[in-house]
């Protein structure tokens, strides 16, 4: 996939629809009732660049401060969702042992990587930092565990809702109606290219997880590192 290419798009088509009034409000944000759970494996930024996206969200927030803004605890990069969030899915429904022994072997042997974060894209109902990466270690790890979980016959969803191929964090996602869609589209445009600065991945965790990431509702099951 050329990630440029594919941000690209997803921005265009984004903005458009913003400035259409088409875009889409997540409704589920603040629901008391929502309980869709599921595992999933990920990373996280450093501090240096956590605290840039914190800058942006700031801006952003002085003009559409009605918003969702994910903080930094939730940041993150999905490596893979094993099992996307369903409601009432519950973690006493499987052996969290199987689950860490096929990512133990599908990591193997695999070191660490860096990712940059560069610039922003959208998609109609949230916005998203651009991740890249400078060679093909996250795409071999996922390759790794989506043949590896298919050959087994523990509970899993991956690539059931779409093949995730990119390496981008979501960072705010709408759930009013925009009060400020001019100075809102402004400041993507503003950040369209921003250099959030780059980190090395080395180590991974595996998480129980709500829709959002949110850290009140994440634990941990474990970490994984990347030597």
């Amino acid at each position: 996939m050329n990630l440029i290419e594919h941000y690209n798009k997803l921005y265009t088509n984004s903005i458009q629809e913003i400035k259409l009034d088409s875009y889409q409000i997540d409704e589920l944000i603040d629901s008391a009732i929502d309980n869709r759970f599921g595992i999933t494996l990920l990373l996280r930024p450093d501090n240096n660049v956590k605290e840039e996206i914190k800058k942006f969200l700031f801006n952003i927030r002085m003009i559409e401060p009605n918003q969702y803004f994910y903080p930094e605890s939730d940041l993150h990069v999905t490596i893979l969702s094993i099992i996307s969030c369903y409601h009432g899915f519950s973690i006493t429904r499987i052996r969290i042992e199987d689950y860490i022994k096929i990512i133990h072997d599908s990591i193997n042997g695999i070191g660490s990587f860096n990712i940059e974060f560069r610039g922003i894209t959208a998609s109609s109902s949230c916005l998203m930092i651009q991740g890249f990466l400078n060679d093909n270690t996250l795409n071999q790890i996922r390759n790794n565990l989506r043949i590896n979980f298919r050959d087994s016959d523990l509970e899993q969803s991956i690539d059931k809702r779409y093949s995730i191929q990119t390496a981008h964090s979501t960072i705010l996602r709408l759930k009013e109606k925009l009060n400020n869609k001019d100075g809102f589209l402004k400041i993507l445009e503003a950040y369209r290219d921003y250099n959030f600065g780059s980190f090395p991945v080395n180590s991974i965790e595996l998480v129980f997880n709500d829709w959002y990431q949110r850290k009140e509702f994440v634990e941990i099951l474990y970490k994984f590192e990347l030597k």
